[in-house]
């Protein structure tokens, strides 16, 4: 079962062998995880968890991660970013949107081709 609570996401999985409702955050750093007796408990202690996770950042100082931000850092070779930079100037976009245009169509294609078999 898949939730969700301000940004944060989360699968939950029943254990028989311990009659549990567990789950862990997704996408932080961080482990966080819960668990509940009864399924009609687990999304209030997901979101319980998500809580006390951003109450714990704002007390220690930290920035609280969020999953998929939209953030990336990848490092290439020289060459190839002057390459790919010469490009994106000659098609009027910044470096990023046509790295991201790049990806996006690599990911349609990917994602087709597995669809389609």
């Amino acid at each position: 079962m898949e939730l969700f609570y301000k940004n944060y996401r989360t699968e939950v999985e029943y254990y028989p062998e311990d009659a549990i409702w567990y789950g862990r955050i997704e996408g932080i750093s961080d482990l966080v995880n819960f668990q509940s007796d009864t399924k009609d408990e687990i999304e209030k202690e997901f979101h319980d968890a998500v809580d006390d996770y951003l109450d714990f950042c704002e007390e220690v100082g930290t920035e609280p991660k969020r999953e998929y931000d939209g953030m990336s850092e990848v490092k290439i070779y020289p060459g190839l970013y002057k390459a790919l930079a010469d490009k994106a100037k000659k098609a009027g976009e910044s470096f990023n949107e046509f790295i991201e245009k790049i990806l996006s169509d690599y990911e349609c294609r990917n994602t087709q081709a597995t669809v389609g078999g």
